[in-house]
């Protein structure tokens, strides 16, 4: 890995786990966020079709309970080193911004930016 790739990884140091078969913490949290993404999508969906105020509302409250809990857990995965991101590049995202700039100039009504 050259200085440039290492520098582009966020990542905090790595809390060291034993590496047996059997699940480490490492891997039982990974687990668990994994459930809570997939919760907090189905969630989503669940929230756009319910056509009932009162189920909405009560999704809407156990969605957001998810998704602090998903938060919860990737922000201790991340503190712990076990989650790791990479940087943006700076020309990439300049592109893109300006990409859906002209995407916006599309619309039939102004000043959307």
């Amino acid at each position: 890995m050259n200085q440039n790739q290492s520098q582009q990884k966020i990542q905090n140091p790595q809390t060291q786990v034993s590496e047996t078969p059997q699940m480490n913490d490492r891997d039982l949290v990974n687990d668990m966020l994994s459930m809570e993404k997939y919760m907090t999508d189905s969630y989503c969906t669940a929230l756009n079709e319910a056509s009932h105020d009162a189920l909405y509302n009560d999704l809407l409250t156990i969605f957001n309970e998810t998704q602090n809990t998903q938060r919860s857990l990737y922000n201790s995965m991340f503190k712990k080193g076990w989650y790791k991101l990479e940087q943006a590049d700076t020309q990439k995202l300049q592109q893109s911004y300006q990409q859906h700039q002209q995407y916006a100039s599309q619309f039939p009504y102004n000043n959307v930016h």
